[in-house]
């Protein structure tokens, strides 16, 4: 009897410890596909939309460009959320897409070169291809992370992530903008994106070997299998989860009049060089880096609802400003500000879906959010290039004359009032989906990232006798 306790009490113990050095493994390798992540997207994904601008990209198929890709995605994470009914093996699902999105950047960099007069519609299928395998590994990867983390400490492990993306994106666009840059007034200027493009796909393949030692041993990937998309949707999508899914599809409507266009401004209307267009680029990684730490903390101590009302009421000045002035400085300080701002609005979109489902419907949350998501991306595309299109470059009203450098700012500000028409109207709708803290409205707003740290700065300066 006592034997048999003690042998149990063993396996127990080893089923135990074989979790936690799987868990180990499993955030660890978040970590380091965040990292080449990061490069993928600071030298290859950031500067897609330039290289169709070098094949003479006109607006309608700059919005494609940024409309199209999303959309097939979400149906790539459809497929996946099947195939893990039939086939609830997550690790093998995440690699195959990891080297799809590889092996993609051959035919987005090559095809253009060798069909010139179709370049632009060419970029923007191998853009598909690529996102496609991007968004087939979503479900898959989010519900395998997510079962290694407690859902107090989600924020600050996918802060730290972000950090790490942040960071090295940031080293990554400025690289790639300085290469660009050397062949920006040549006939050769597409030796620089193949360069660039080729650095992009190595590190996928990097990323696929990193997976490798990771164990999936959680039965998350089994609870999901057993239970179909239409069930979830039908059953088990609350009424707060429905609602906050339709502001999050509605507000990326609302980014994306203005979205695909921010390059065409820098490059064609203000004639930026590819390194300044970088360096724009990389001041708002910047703010996410310096913020992304304490809007996890922001999250996970005053919950992700919070996080989403202080930043979705702000993003909508964003976009705004760029009717201000044409400065480079002050563009740079723009994006710096739009950095901080994103890092915490996409952080808490991403942890509310975690918070809203249970562990074994996380994937189809993923996808349902993705797919909401990517229609409101297309929408605001198409609306963003019909506007284009069609508003004046100039306004002059009660004496005022307003000439921009095209009529691109003027979509900008309309972008950022639809911003804030989503925010007033939907964000009341929906709730907090876990126990949080409570505090008023002037406390959080004290805990803000760069206020608080500010703040106590001007008391901490402040004479004694004032305090």
């Amino acid at each position: 009897m006592h034997l048999t306790e003690s042998k149990d009490s063993q396996e127990t113990a080893a089923n135990g410890s074989l979790v936690q050095s799987a868990g180990e493994r499993g955030r660890r390798y978040g970590l380091r596909d965040g990292a080449c992540q990061a490069v993928t997207q600071g030298s290859g994904e950031q500067y897609l939309s330039a290289f169709a601008l070098l094949l003479h990209a006109s607006p309608f198929q700059l919005s494609v460009l940024s409309a199209l890709p999303q959309l097939i995605g979400t149906g790539a994470q459809l497929i996946s959320v099947k195939l893990l009914r039939w086939f609830p093996n997550r690790k093998a699902l995440i690699s195959a897409g990891t080297i799809g999105q590889a092996v993609a950047w051959i035919p987005i960099v090559l095809l253009p070169l060798l069909l010139p007069q179709w370049g632009p519609w060419l970029v923007v299928t191998g853009a598909a291809v690529y996102f496609a395998c991007a968004h087939f590994t979503a479900p898959a990867w989010n519900s395998l992370i997510a079962d290694w983390l407690d859902q107090h400490e989600r924020g600050a492990y996918f802060a730290r992530r972000a950090q790490i993306i942040a960071s090295l994106s940031f080293f990554a666009l400025c690289g790639a903008g300085w290469l660009l840059s050397l062949w920006q007034d040549s006939t050769a200027a597409w030796w620089g994106f193949i360069l660039i493009f080729a650095l992009a796909g190595s590190a996928r393949i990097l990323s696929a070997v990193a997976l490798s030692p990771v164990h999936d041993v959680h039965p998350t990937a089994q609870l999901e299998a057993q239970r179909g998309f239409r069930e979830f949707f039908r059953q088990n999508a609350t009424r707060d989860f429905r609602r906050f899914l339709l502001f999050a599809g509605l507000m990326h409507a609302a980014v994306l009049v203005a979205g695909p266009f921010f390059v065409l401004y820098m490059l064609r209307d203000l004639h930026l060089s590819y390194f300044g267009y970088g360096g724009w680029l990389a001041a708002g990684l910047l703010g996410q880096l310096f913020t992304l730490r304490a809007w996890g903390q922001f999250g996970d101590r005053f919950g992700n609802k919070a996080l989403l009302s202080v930043t979705g009421l702000t993003v909508p000045i964003l976009p705004m400003l760029y009717l201000v002035s044409t400065q480079l400085g002050f563009l740079l300080a723009v994006n710096f500000l739009g950095g901080v701002i994103w890092a915490g609005l996409a952080l808490g979109l991403q942890n509310y879906v975690f918070d809203s489902v249970r562990p074994e419907d996380r994937a189809k949350a993923i996808a349902l959010y993705s797919t909401i998501n990517a229609v409101g991306w297309t929408m605001g595309a198409l609306i963003g290039s019909w506007l284009v299109e069609h508003l004046p470059a100039g306004i002059e009203w009660a004496g005022i004359i307003l000439q921009p450098a095209s009529n691109l700012p003027f979509v900008f500000f309309l972008s950022g009032v639809l911003r804030l028409l989503v925010s007033v109207g939907l964000l009341g709708s929906f709730h907090e989906a876990r126990q949080v803290e409570l505090v008023p409205r002037q406390q959080l707003l004290w805990e803000l990232p760069l206020v608080k740290p500010v703040a106590q700065f001007v008391v901490w300066t402040l004479p004694k006798s004032s305090r």
